[in-house]
């Protein structure tokens, strides 16, 4: 199935009206900079959108109970959800209290009594697959949401898909449920997103998907600056406000590269027509080429909230809480070729794209446990993306994996990956 095709198929089944009620969304990773945006448009869903009945149905955080009891009391207070809250560190959550917490917050809600709290990753599957549950937002960050989100796809769920990771990990292995399901993937990612809304009302075959990445902190930074950076230096990102894991993915531009990978995936293309141009202000999101040269761009400000709606209400627009291209100021928009030598990130994404089977689990794996070095300080910023290079070449290729086959590998990766650092520092 070609790019076009899941466009227009993914039109076609958006468009039957739905027989509920009400609309509900489970949003897994509600702590995070993308689930918190999510819970914003669902907010202003549920105010403007009464047809649909929007409803956060469920909603799941790994330990931060702070940020879940908020957004629990405020959808509560609004008696528009939620009816699950999942914790998947249990020990986290019980060190904080979270279930006398949220116990004692259900007494100041009327229907609040009806929300059950659960804990561990399993009781995340069980969300996923729940009946209730029309719409699942995807936004763990790594592959700890590879496993929830491929029991939505199996349970025939819409998925607001941020997790990239599941793509990068086991997108040959998804595309297969997704063939055997009523699934549909939406893009949540804001390139992903953008080529979706360009190819969204076209037959034509693209010839060229285009991804536009910022350049992050380090964009016109020296190799001798970026060998230096600390971890604050790497977190600075110029136009994206974004948690920790992402932002160092994008000063090295590993998040490009695992992006690479994803739309291969998500749009059946290979990766020789894919390509990458740097835009620094972050607000042409990505572009399409056709073949006979046009190019169609996706314009807004860098704010996540309306590529994160857009794959809740399609094919509708709603307006949305999203701030609009303010067109009565100056605005430059810069397109830059992608420095392949100084981010090889990059090119290990093409790599990765070209070859498909083990090689995404391997290299997401060394990646995770390389960031968190860094973080930690224990191996420089320059010494990110080697350590997932490594990892790779010192795997055994397999074209085809199992699911159980790629959560082994993922292990083996991390280890590989500490013991590469190790040998390098």
């Amino acid at each position: 199935m070609d790019v076009s095709e899941i466009a227009t198929e993914n039109h076609q089944t958006a468009a039957v009206p739905n027989d509920r009620p009400t609309k509900n969304v489970a949003v897994l990773g509600a702590t995070g900079s993308i689930g918190t945006a999510t819970v914003d448009v669902l907010e202003n869903l549920h105010r403007l959108d009464p047809q649909f009945g929007w409803r956060l149905w469920a909603v799941s955080g790994h330990r931060n109970v702070d940020c879940l009891l908020d957004i629990f009391n405020r959808a509560s207070a609004g008696d528009w959800g939620p009816r699950r809250v999942v914790f998947s560190d249990a020990e986290a959550a019980a060190e904080c209290n979270a279930r006398e917490r949220f116990s004692t917050s259900q007494q100041h809600h009327e229907h609040a009594n009806t929300c059950q709290l659960l804990f561990g990753d399993e009781a995340l599957v069980d969300v996923a697959r729940s009946p209730e549950v029309d719409v699942l937002v995807a936004a763990i960050v790594g592959r700890a949401g590879l496993e929830s989100t491929i029991a939505a796809i199996e349970s025939g769920k819409r998925v607001g898909l941020a997790n990239k990771e599941t793509l990068v990990v086991a997108g040959d292995l998804v595309r297969k449920k997704l063939a055997n399901s009523d699934a549909k993937i939406l893009p949540v990612d804001s390139e992903h997103s953008a080529i979706f809304q360009c190819i969204a009302n076209t037959n034509a075959e693209p010839k060229k998907l285009i991804l536009t990445a910022s350049g992050g902190p380090f964009r016109s930074a020296t190799k001798e600056q970026m060998h230096e950076a600390t971890p604050k230096d790497a977190l600075a990102h110029p136009t994206w406000q974004m948690g920790p894991k992402i932002s160092i993915d994008s000063a090295t531009m590993m998040n490009k590269a695992l992006e690479i990978i994803e739309a291969r995936w998500l749009f059946d293309v290979p990766a020789e027509r894919i390509d990458v141009a740097v835009h620094p202000q972050s607000i042409i999101h990505s572009m399409v080429e056709f073949d006979d040269g046009s190019v169609l761009s996706q314009m807004s400000p860098p704010d996540m909230r309306m590529p994160i709606q857009y794959a809740l209400t399609y094919p509708r627009r709603l307006p949305c809480p999203a701030p609009e291209l303010d067109l009565s100021q100056p605005m430059d928009l810069t397109l830059l070729p992608a420095d392949l030598d100084r981010f090889p990130a990059l090119k290990l994404g093409f790599e990765v794209a070209a070859c498909g089977g083990t090689a995404g689990a391997v290299v997401n794996a060394a990646n995770e446990v390389a960031v968190q070095l860094f973080l930690d300080e224990k191996i420089r910023f320059t010494q990110i993306v080697p350590t997932c290079q490594k990892v790779l070449e010192n795997h055994t290729f397999e074209s085809s994996p199992t699911l159980s086959r790629l959560l082994e590998l993922d292990r083996w990766a991390r280890e590989e990956a500490c013991r590469c650092a190790d040998m390098d520092g």
